[in-house]
């Protein structure tokens, strides 16, 4: 186990885990500043590329944002989420995860629960790569976005699920969208951190998208705090550049690499 990974859980019930996502290089190098994980998301498919789900982000452009990302990290713990499709079986979900702790130099892999693939992790874990666990809302298995844990029958299946994970040898679980007593229960119950995402402060850790925190994404549900609105900033910004080349008043004589 590494030195980051035991940091990780050493601060379950004492310090809280800050996690935000990140798919550059410059995005990276600042919120390594003040994140104790950095989650290189398949979040990616809807914030960059438009996709409406994140079904359809491939294992390679993953891979290529990751290996961004680490360039900017110094003491975080990066973690690469698995893509729909990258772990049908114990066999590809092994050799799909070497692949990308070779490629990108990451610390861990995070794989989303269908309440069946227990048995991925172990065999990942075995290899000696660390995993994430997901559960709750998980987009790349269920289409219908809705808070879980609402009635006895989920919180039971959520709490056996979670724990099965953390069996499996999951040295933290994510929990998506999960009701505040489910994950109060949750966290106290497993001995990994919980890192929550609409999912109450009673988790051990917060994750969220950065672009959704700072007004890029268009996208803000009530689980989400805008911080700032860089789309008002960014776009003051082009608009006047935009003015000043169609005015003639940039570039000026100060703006010249060689002189007049």
């Amino acid at each position: 186990m590494s030195k980051k990974i035991k940091k990780i859980l050493l601060k379950k019930k004492r310090s809280k885990i800050v996690s935000l996502t990140a798919y550059s290089k410059n995005f990276a190098k600042i919120l390594d500043r003040h994140c104790d994980i950095i989650l290189v998301g398949d979040s990616m498919a809807n914030v960059l590329y438009g996709m409406k789900n994140t079904h359809k982000i491939t294992l390679n452009t993953i891979i290529q944002h990751s290996i961004s990302v680490r360039k900017g990290i110094n003491k975080s713990l990066l973690v690469v989420d698995m893509p729909k499709g990258s772990y049908r079986n114990p066999l590809q979900a092994k050799k799909n995860a070497k692949l990308i702790f070779e490629k990108t130099n990451c610390d861990a892999v995070k794989i989303e629960s269908n309440n069946k693939n227990f048995k991925i992790i172990r065999e990942i874990t075995r290899a000696k790569i660390p995993v994430m666990g997901h559960i709750g809302f998980t987009p790349q298995f269920k289409k219908k976005f809705k808070v879980e844990g609402k009635n006895k029958r989920e919180f039971k299946n959520l709490i056996k699920e979670a724990m099965l994970i953390e069996k499996a040898g999951a040295f933290s679980i994510v929990l998506e969208c999960v009701t505040p007593n489910t994950a109060k229960i949750i966290t106290n119950l497993l001995k990994i951190p919980t890192i929550g995402i609409g999912s109450s402060s009673y988790c051990d850790g917060q994750i969220l998208v950065t672009d959704d925190i700072l007004g890029l994404s268009g996208f803000y549900p009530k689980f989400v705090k805008k911080y700032v609105n860089l789309n008002t900033i960014i776009e003051k910004a082009v608009k006047k550049y935009s003015k000043e080349v169609k005015n003639k008043l940039f570039p000026k004589n100060k703006n010249f690499l060689y002189g007049k």
